[in-house]
This record gives structure tokens, C-alpha cells and sequence, in this order.
């Protein structure tokens, strides 16, 4: 009689399943067993992780005095990004939680868009919240994005790095923040049908809907292109935070026209603020945002832009201050650093006529800087940074 080989775990048969792994004593092992074993494991060792190191949710109070301490200025947009960022965990922590059949109420997530021109913190909010939080985060370029089949990364590709930022753990990337850049370049091109389809627009906006609201997604493990003989990992993205940033350069003129203001002649700097603030569904429309991705994003803020005054507190007030981190920088050689305030007042006038917001900080000081780091061993003990050198190391370039 012919020994027909079969798993000692299921019973089943050769025929029915893909491989064997064979042991002593002529054991054997199937496929799936393998994964029913794995998944056993694995899951025991996420609810351990889970109860020693919980996601830290803090009061909405709490998180906007973190935010403080990293980001000068933008109070509304620190408030409104605390709740959201609250009221989203809260439900995670609701449903992972005892309660989880008591569902007489759906609670949708709270995905962000921040709209304020570049510099003026869109990022490092994120990242200060992700930070306070300790959940894994990630940053993805959508000016790298294509419609899937087309030159560039398919939009999967920006789960990967949050995967790739926790060592693909699974469990601990579906309860991550992911920050999407520039979402406004991929706004359609033109508002007119065209014989080539839109394949960095609209095929980007159309293509990030699935993720954004909440589904099985299945990700390359290295990012770039999906190939079919590439393995794939599944993820869910309904318990994964979305915020979005863009400068939306020109939505100012579709806001002033919709609210038949005339922009011809002075607008004080307060009152395009206050216009600013009042962006709309109607007006990111206009922009080449499709309805369907603004209804991914029901929390829509507006930073604003950075004064004389908030550059000169970037400066030097935030724990990561660019003042603090060179007086770091020049302490770990035995160098102490003193910045005269006159100083700091012609970085911030060049840093406004530059128009890059607090980056534009970091440009200056680099050029100011750079002789003394490179003649680290020629520096004096103390070293005084007054008017006359930062406008002489300014001009030299």
C-alpha cells in the first residue's frame, strides 16, 4: 500500500496543500498550519507590545502646550490639530477597548489638511504631535506620486515607508501618522477634458481614495512600482492618522472672487488672514481638488504666514531653536556663542525678502556660521556674533 504523506497537525493530504517542511521521525508540517502557527504568534506578541508600551493619548489642552514649546505662533491651527489628532485615537483606544460591540455610533476618522505657505510649520506640527504621542510616523512627497502603470511610485508606496519606519511591524504602522506633502501639486491640471489623461493629477486624487478612508491595502514591501511577481503586505488603513499640507499657491485670488472682494488696491496682512481663514470645499474645488479626496479630509486649517516678530521667537524660543542647536554645536568644542539682538534682526529682514518662512532661517545662519565651524580649532572661547558680522558674511555671498 503506497504511504501517502499528510500533515500530523491537520491531516491534510499532499494533494491539497502547496508544501511539506518534513521533521524527525518522518513528521510533517503543511503550509498552512505553518501560517495558522505564525499568526498565533505573532498576534500573542502583539498584545503584549500593546500592553507594555499603549499609545500615550493626551488632552487636547495637554498636546497644544507641547505643541508650544516646538512651534511658534499658528494657535488656532495647534488647537484644532489637537482635537482632531484626540477625538482620533480616543476612538482607536474606544473600539480596541472592552466597548467595542457598543457601536450605536460610527466614529470616522479625523484626517487634517494644512493649507499655509512653505515654512510656516506644517511639518513639524506633525511631527511634534507624533512625537508626544510615540506612534510611528512617516513623511510622503505627493509631487513623486503617478497613477498606478505610470513612470513614478504608485500611491501604495507611501504606506511602505511608515512600514518601513517601525521594521514592518504591521500592528504598530495601522496606528501611525502619515504626513502627505504637497497635496496640492497633484490638483488637476485644467478644468478642460484633454486627449492624455492626467496621470499626476487627478489619477493621484483618485487613486489615494481607498487609503485615505479606510481599507485592506496591499503595499510593496520596497516601495516604487507593484510588480506581479512581487509578494505584497497587507495593511489597514482605517486606524491611520492622514494629515495633508500644501501652500495652494493662488487660492487667495478664488477666494477673494468668490466673496466679490476687490482686489485691486492695499490688503492689510490681517485682512488676507482673515480671508485665508475662510476657505471652503468650493474654493479647493476651484483649486483642482477633486470633491470625493476633501470629503477624505473633514478638518481643514489654515496657518499663517510668518511675521518679523514669530521669525525672530523661531529664532531663538523653541527647544529646537536654530540659535540653540549652533550654541550646542560650538559648546561641544568649548565655544561659547552670544548673538547680539541687532543680529537677529537682519536674519529675519533677509529670511522675509527671501519669502521661505522659518527654512529660510536656517540658509542664513549656515552662511553665517560656516567659516567658524570650518576653523573650528581658530575659534576664540567666545565667540560674539553682532550686526557688522552677519551683514559682512552676508554680503560676501
Amino acid at each position: 500500500m503506497e504511504n501517502i504523506l499528510m500533515c500530523n497537525f491537520c491531516g491534510r493530504k499532499k494533494n491539497e496543500i502547496i508544501f511539506f517542511v518534513s521533521g524527525i521521525n518522518n513528521s510533517h508540517i503543511c503550509n498552512f498550519c505553518i501560517d495558522k502557527t505564525y499568526s498565533i504568534i505573532h498576534s500573542n506578541n502583539n498584545k503584549k507590545k500593546e500592553e507594555i508600551d499603549p499609545i500615550q493619548i493626551k488632552k487636547p489642552k495637554e498636546m497644544k502646550c507641547f505643541l508650544d514649546e516646538y512651534v511658534i505662533g499658528q494657535d488656532e491651527a495647534k488647537k484644532i490639530i489637537s482635537v482632531a489628532v484626540y477625538n482620533h485615537y480616543k476612538r482607536i483606544l474606544f473600539y480596541s477597548s472592552s466597548k467595542k460591540n457598543e457601536k450605536e455610533v460610527e466614529i470616522e476618522k479625523s484626517n487634517v489638511l494644512l493649507i499655509g505657505n512653505t515654512g510656516t510649520g506644517k511639518t513639524l506640527l506633525a511631527k511634534s504631535i507624533s512625537k508626544l504621542l510615540n506612534v510611528p510616523f512617516s513623511i510622503a512627497d505627493a509631487t513623486t506620486l503617478t497613477e498606478a502603470g505610470y513612470v513614478g511610485e504608485d500611491v501604495e508606496s507611501i504606506l511602505t515607508r511608515l512600514l518601513q519606519s517601525v521594521n514592518y511591524d504591521i500592528r504598530s504602522a495601522e496606528k501611525g501618522i502619515i504626513f502627505i506633502d504637497e497635496i496640492d501639486k497633484i490638483s488637476k491640471k485644467s478644468n478642460n477634458p484633454s486627449i492624455t489623461r492626467d496621470v499626476s493629477g487627478e489619477g493621484v486624487q483618485q487613486a489615494l481614495l481607498k487609503i485615505l478612508e479606510g481599507s485592506i491595502i496591499n503595499v510593496p514591501p520596497q516601495g516604487g512600482r507593484k510588480h506581479p511577481e512581487q509578494k505584497m503586505i497587507q495593511i489597514n488603513t482605517e486606524n491611520i492618522l492622514f494629515i495633508a499640507g500644501g501652500s495652494f499657491d493662488g487660492i487667495d485670488q478664488i477666494i477673494l472672487n468668490r466673496t466679490n472682494q476687490n482686489s485691486i488696491g492695499y490688503i492689510s496682512n490681517k485682512n488676507k488672514t482673515k480671508k485665508n481663514n475662510n476657505i471652503i470645499a468650493e474654493d479647493l474645488i476651484k483649486f483642482g481638488l477633486i470633491p470625493e479626496l476633501i470629503g477624505r479630509f473633514p478638518i481643514i486649517t489654515h496657518l499663517n504666514p510668518l511675521d518679523k516678530n514669530a521669525l525672530k521667537k523661531i529664532l531663538i524660543k523653541p527647544k529646537n531653536a536654530l540659535i540653540k542647536q549652533y550654541q550646542k554645536l560650538f559648546n561641544m568644542d568649548n565655544i561659547s556663542v552670544n548673538i547680539t539682538d541687532e543680529a537677529l534682526d537682519i536674519i529675519v529682514e533677509e529670511t522675509l525678502k527671501l519669502g521661505l518662512g522659518a527654512r529660510g532661517l536656517r540658509t542664513f545662519c549656515e552662511k553665517i556660521f560656516l567659516e567658524y565651524i570650518f576653523n573650528i580649532e581658530n575659534t576664540k572661547p567666545i565667540l560674539t556674533i553682532d550686526k557688522e558680522t552677519v551683514v559682512k558674511k552676508l554680503l560676501h555671498y
